[in-house]
């Protein structure tokens, strides 16, 4: 099966095209330009920019696909050109939407693919709304053959799932307090990006996937104290949590406070028969608590990666110092 990946060495895409290979598909990457994640043995990778219809046609040239996945696909502009390029050429054309178009907060849970989507805060899932309205109608009036797949949240050993990234294990090392939005208490899913691929590869050319849309994440359900703790003791600490409220974090930083508000403050558990029914025996087997030592490794391998951000640094202790002063101790 012949299968074109545009975009391929990101955070999900990466776990998924080495699953690709491994199941023997014939898989060419569409990209622009070197990633520091390395392209599996035997893909083959050919640079163009899909923003330039005219530039993608002459990096793939003659070839034709089975399946094209486009990972890199955020607005509808985007999908009209991936339509553009790829009616009648394709028998699947994949769509990554993300899980955070879900109605926000939910009404209730776990939720399924079934319900509503509707994201008032997030221009981000906003537009994925939008591009899985404009794909549900092209697969309507003209059978254009959509699978659109909604990822949670999906972290490799590269990726804290935090925001700050390397910046809140520093301070945890450290002794410094870390900021926490709410209570904590939410409760929250990560999905490891390889438990990902797991889902998600045996879905391309699977004719069942066609017309649908379908989440995969991991059934594992944490609270944030429980992430922030997990990641403090694969750093060999005990963190200090400072619990900010999210219009108060919002207020100071609005994009952080959009993905909270918009996504992150809200519990959210996903009822994953979906995915099992389409891809039997799926099953998500790695907990967060060795992903969080995956992660921790990977930074201390190589003390270059540990690159702390001052300003996010800065901004934890703006809202430290103002929980302080109503009375919230560090």
């Amino acid at each position: 099966m012949r299968v074109l990946f545009i975009g391929g060495t990101g955070i999900i895409s990466s776990a998924c095209a080495e699953a690709a290979v491994r199941d023997g598909l014939e898989l060419t990457i569409l990209c622009r330009g070197v990633s520091d994640r390395p392209v599996p043995a035997g893909v083959s990778v050919v640079h163009g920019n899909i923003r330039d219809p005219a530039s993608a046609r002459h990096a793939l040239g003659t070839r034709r696909f089975d399946v094209v996945v486009d990972w890199v696909a955020f607005t509808p502009e985007h999908v009209e050109i991936d339509l553009e390029l790829f009616r009648g050429q394709v028998g699947q054309y994949v769509f990554i939407s993300s899980a955070s178009v879900y109605q926000t907060p939910p009404s209730r849970l776990p939720v399924t693919e079934s319900c509503m989507l509707d994201n008032p805060v997030w221009a981000y899932s906003q537009a994925k709304i939008a591009c899985e309205e404009r794909l549900v109608k092209a697969y309507r009036e003209e059978k254009f053959p959509t699978t659109i797949v909604r990822p949670s949240h999906t972290y490799d050993e590269r990726t804290l799932p935090v925001r700050g990234g390397w910046t809140v294990i520093e301070r945890m090392r450290r002794g410094a307090p870390v900021v926490v939005h709410g209570d904590g208490t939410s409760v929250w899913v990560l999905t490891h990006h390889r438990d990902f691929a797991k889902g998600f590869v045996p879905l391309l050319g699977n004719a069942a996937a066609v017309g649908d849309a379908v989440h995969i994440t991991s059934d594992e359900w944490l609270t944030w104290n429980q992430i922030y703790t997990m990641l403090g003791r694969a750093a060999g600490v005990e963190p200090r949590l400072v619990h900010v409220p999210s219009a108060v974090i919002a207020a100071r930083d609005p994009a952080w406070g959009a993905s909270l508000l918009g996504d992150k403050a809200h519990s959210m558990i996903f009822d994953n028969a979906r995915i099992k029914r389409l891809v039997p025996g799926f099953a998500a087997t790695i907990p967060f608590a060795r992903g969080a030592d995956q992660i921790v490794a990977w930074y201390d391998a190589n003390p270059s990666r540990q690159i702390a951000d001052e300003a996010f640094d800065h901004l934890s202790d703006t809202l430290i110092r103002a929980m302080a002063s109503v009375g919230v101790a560090p």
